[in-house]
């Protein structure tokens, strides 16, 4: 299905973004890997840029394009999460961030979609289930990520005019590091059993992004082993 096929994936370094390149290159694909860190993955091109740079972004989409021709898949990742006291935020923390998770989505997906011309034309951006629940101190991370959950809709209409679907996947709690470090309790708590590995997030990416499933379009696909649907009262 993605033989041959360009996809990029920004915040490819490390985490659900490394995931994300791996198995979209496991699927044959020609990944490439945007990071201002270096990505260090067999078969995945790595290319810096500071995604949330409109000049860096443009630059680095059209090199691409001029490189191999039409993009077919755009995986928005990239992302910070910084957690402090509301009251302590400052104008530089709320740039880093907004910059960072949400301006990132906005400038990638146009310019990656003005060379988007062929069968396979999606869209994927990485919200998070924070979008829709909180806990104190996560304003930065919780605006970004809202943010993203209205612009991928937007972002839909916009460029359905020219076939692409965008869609967000909302991951709940993913587990990026050893999995001996998880508790039975952190695994309990989920309605399915487990806490989240990076690849159910990666395989949700090849799904939305196959266009056998061209009829889902401006959709937030929830990834969160039913959590955000858990009623928790304290007794």
């Amino acid at each position: 299905m993605f033989t041959n096929k360009l996809v990029i994936v920004t915040g490819a370094a490390q985490g659900i973004g490394n995931s994300i390149a791996r198995h979209f290159a496991g699927e044959g694909a020609k990944v490439i890997g945007l990071d201002i860190e270096q990505v260090s993955i067999e078969g995945v091109e790595y290319r810096q840029c500071d995604v949330g740079d409109f000049q860096q972004v443009k630059e680095v989409m059209e090199g691409i394009h001029a490189d191999y021709g039409a993009i077919h898949v755009m995986i928005n990742n990239a992302g910070i999460s910084e957690f402090q006291s509301l009251w302590e935020v400052t104008e530089e923390d709320w740039n880093r961030v907004l910059d960072t998770n949400l301006k990132s989505v906005f400038i990638c997906s146009r310019e990656a979609a003005r060379f988007m011309s062929e069968d396979i034309r999606s869209i994927v951006n990485m919200a998070s289930t924070r979008a829709f629940m909180s806990e104190p101190h996560t304003e930065l991370y919780s605006a970004s990520k809202g943010g993203i959950y209205a612009l991928t809709h937007s972002l839909a209409a916009s460029l359905s005019e020219r076939g692409i679907r965008v869609n967000s996947i909302a991951p709940g709690w993913i587990h990026t590091g050893d999995a001996s470090d998880l508790r039975d309790i952190d695994h309990q708590q989920h309605w399915s059993g487990r806490v989240g590995d990076t690849s159910d997030i990666a395989r949700a990416c090849l799904f939305l992004s196959n266009p056998q499933n061209s009829f889902i379009t401006a959709e937030c696909l929830t990834i969160d082993g039913g959590m955000t649907r858990k009623m928790i009262y304290e007794h």
